[in-house]
Formats: C-alpha cells, sequence, structure tokens
C-alpha cells in the first residue's frame, strides 16, 4: 500500500529534474522536442509528493513505445496511456517507492498546454499555490493510504485552476 506524503518545498527537486531530462534526451534522443518540470514540484514555496513530474513533447508518441526496452533497464515502468488518451506515462521507481512521473506527449496534443498552463498560472499566483499546498497538506493527512481519496480530493480545485490557467494564458 503506497502512503502518501506530502512534505515542504524542496529546492533540490529542480536539480533532480534536471538530472532526468539529460536521461530523457540520453534516451528519446531525435524524438525529443522539449522538456519540462511541472506539477507541485516546480512550483517554488509548495508542498508536494517528492515526485518529480517531467513533461516530455516528442515528434512521433507511437515511436516512444519503441523505447520500453531501455526505459525498464534504467528503472521505469511502462504505464501506456494510464487514463490519458495520447499520452505515455513511466514511474520510475516500482509502485511503492518512486522518484518521478514521465508524461510524454506528442507536439500539439492540448495536454501538454495544460500541464504548463497550471504550472505557470500557479508560479504567477502565489496565493493560489498556496492554498493548493494547504489542500494537498490537509488531503494527505485525512487520506495517508488511499490515493484515490487524495486524488479525488484535489479533482474540483485543479479543474478551477486549469481553468483559470488556460484562459490567463490566452491573455498574456
Amino acid at each position: 500500500m503506497r502512503s502518501i506524503e506530502v512534505v515542504p518545498y524542496d529546492p533540490h527537486w529542480r536539480v533532480l529534474f534536471e538530472r532526468e531530462a539529460r536521461e530523457l534526451v540520453e534516451i528519446f534522443g531525435e524524438e525529443v522536442v522539449a522538456i519540462h518540470h511541472v506539477g507541485s514540484t516546480a512550483i517554488p514555496n509548495i508542498s508536494a509528493k517528492p515526485i518529480v513530474d517531467v513533461l516530455v513533447e516528442v515528434r512521433c508518441i507511437e515511436s516512444i513505445d519503441d523505447f520500453h526496452p531501455e526505459m525498464i533497464e534504467r528503472g521505469y515502468l511502462p504505464k501506456g496511456e494510464f487514463g490519458i488518451r495520447g499520452r505515455r506515462f513511466f514511474v520510475k521507481g516500482d509502485e511503492e517507492q518512486r522518484s518521478h512521473h514521465i508524461h510524454v506527449f506528442e507536439t500539439g496534443n492540448p495536454e501538454f498546454e495544460r500541464h504548463l498552463a497550471f504550472r505557470d498560472y500557479l508560479i504567477a499566483h502565489p496565493e493560489e499555490a498556496e492554498a493548493y499546498s494547504r489542500l494537498k497538506e490537509e488531503l494527505a493527512r485525512k487520506f495517508p493510504h488511499d490515493i484515490e481519496g487524495y486524488i479525488a480530493g484535489k479533482d474540483t480545485f485543479i479543474k478551477e485552476i486549469e481553468r483559470k490557467a488556460l484562459v490567463w494564458k490566452k491573455r498574456r
């Protein structure tokens, strides 16, 4: 059973992202268009689960399936689309202990822009980032071993921030 742990912001998460980005470029090579640090560990000063989210933009999503053997060899678990059409999702580590989530999308997939807008909006709006931080801390206390409950508890807040973030991004 996976424990939900939400910890204070750690500036070392940026270093972990950069190291992971270099490794993913080694693996995917010419397929990589861009790599971004996303999720809560990319937002300064907010609490997060200590799992670094990496967003990879690639030329052709289907080609990523060819890299499964090397991904597995380097400690990643391929999870397929994992609930989001057009994505390839990898966990670094195992079901209990993971250090990174790798989200791979083809150029032009709207999910890619959604992740970036969410991150950028919360960085630009620290008061909303702080509210998100408090919510995650509360949910981790309430659902210490129930990832579905934890995720469901964030759902309304995330959808509202995503809506605001996409409007905000279009205005910029």
